[in-house]
């Protein structure tokens, strides 16, 4: 049956034996619980399962979270108004990804944990923030129709004809903002370096022919959580729990059964602390050295992290990158300035959200002629919220007051930008 929710729980269905042990599945981004229809026969035969839907997802109400940590929080509390302590969890991509916080979170309550078509980092935060960016401009619609692509090998799409319209649907009923901000905590989440925290028995298990998480993330997944094992599944690829129902299920039974303990693993706690190593900093992200201003005092490194976060986020990785590598020696304290006083105090100051800043920010390099940077920032309107008919209101506000020409040429540059950035990609 499904409970009623408060705001901060899930939507969920628990089916099986009153007294047994629970097992929690979690869904993939824009599915539903019914993913797993076809493993609960098998589980439930020594389980308590529960599933759930993420907000937004199968009727679910429309709660948005931009954090996997946050959503597992919400599946904790659900679990706790369950009156459930310990529990083994199943996850099949983001809900892999919530998973993957669960055991880094509350490792004292997950008896045991499978990974199923996964990933420690899902592709790169620019792909997800242009997805988010596509569903605000054009709905979901064209993402629902290709969905069969991305979650089915081509020899299930031949003969699966009802499964794959089944699939459609479900993606197209999802509510566009909930997927919006699922696509933002997929951007942000990255566990590549604390897969070594994990201490939960883990099964990884994928599809052959996944192309969205193929099997070179499972096994990064398997290098870094200690002790972790690896299934693939031939002829399978991104929803392998409904290509290959049987196996799946089969490979999580057995999974559980291995590896369920009633109580957490008591960990040791040695007599003299262990010295503290500062993790490495990866290669991709290098430390910049904070510049002296005036009195010799350095700022505050906060600014510039929350700056080049922000940065990133409405201009995309790409841009940031290549503005860093040609200002490095030219102008370096200007890129530091921009990045910690324009991006990391401004842009983030609470008076006014980043829709309200797009708006000034592009009414003032349409009066300024600025067309590079009116591209830059007509992208990062679109990713921080406004939609490509609001642009349009904004630049037609600004032939009245900065001039016909000069709104006339902006047209151009933001029409090119959003035509570009709206664009369904395969």
């Amino acid at each position: 049956m499904t409970d009623e929710q408060s705001p901060k729980t899930l939507q969920h269905r628990i089916d099986g034996p009153q007294d047994a042990p629970v097992l929690v599945l979690g869904p993939s981004l824009g599915t539903t619980w019914h993913m797993w229809d076809r493993q609960i026969p098998e589980l439930t035969r020594q389980w308590r399962v529960l599933r759930y839907d993420l907000p937004g997802h199968g009727g679910a109400p429309a709660d948005p979270s931009i954090s996997t940590a946050d959503l597992a929080d919400r599946l904790l509390r659900t679990l706790d108004e369950a009156g459930v302590e310990r529990f083994g969890y199943a996850g099949c991509a983001f809900g892999g990804a919530i998973g993957t916080q669960l055991a880094l979170r509350a490792p004292q309550r997950l008896a045991s944990l499978a990974l199923v078509s996964s990933a420690a980092r899902f592709g790169t935060p620019d792909a997800w923030r242009q997805l988010g960016v596509v569903v605000r401009a054009n709905g979901l619609e064209q993402i629902a129709l290709s969905a069969p692509e991305r979650w089915f090998a081509p020899a299930f799409r031949d003969v699966q004809a009802a499964i794959v319209d089944w699939s459609v649907q479900m993606a197209r009923a999802v509510d566009p903002e909930c997927y919006i901000a699922a696509c933002e905590a997929l951007a942000a989440h990255d566990v590549r370096a604390e897969l070594g925290l994990i201490t939960v028995p883990t099964l990884v298990l994928g599809g052959a022919e996944d192309q969205v998480t193929p099997p070179a993330d499972a096994r990064a997944l398997v290098a870094g959580i200690p002790d972790a094992r690896l299934a693939v599944v031939p002829g399978a690829s991104h929803l392998v729990p409904v290509e290959q129902p049987a196996a799946v299920g089969e490979l999580l039974a057995r999974h559980f059964e291995a590896t369920w303990t009633e109580q957490p693993a008591v960990v040791a706690v040695p007599a003299q602390p262990a010295p503290v190593v500062p993790a490495p900093v990866p290669a991709a992200a290098p430390v910049r050295p904070v510049p002296q201003h005036a009195g010799g005092a350095a700022a505050g490194p906060d600014r510039y992290a929350e700056g080049d976060r922000t940065r990133r986020e409405l201009l995309g990785d790409a841009y940031v990158d290549r503005a860093a590598e040609e200002n490095e020696e030219a102008a370096g304290d200007f890129e530091d300035f921009v990045t910690r006083y324009a991006w990391g105090e401004v842009w983030n100051r609470p008076g006014l959200d980043r829709r309200t800043r797009s708006v000034i920010t592009l009414t003032a390099l349409v009066a300024g002629g600025h067309h590079t940077e009116l591209a830059a920032h007509t992208k990062a309107a679109l990713r921080g919220g406004l939609t490509p008919a609001e642009i349009e209101e904004v630049l037609l506000h600004t032939a009245v007051y900065c001039g016909v020409p000069a709104a006339t040429s902006a047209f151009a540059v933001a029409r090119r930008v959003i035509r570009e950035e709206t664009r369904p990609r395969e």
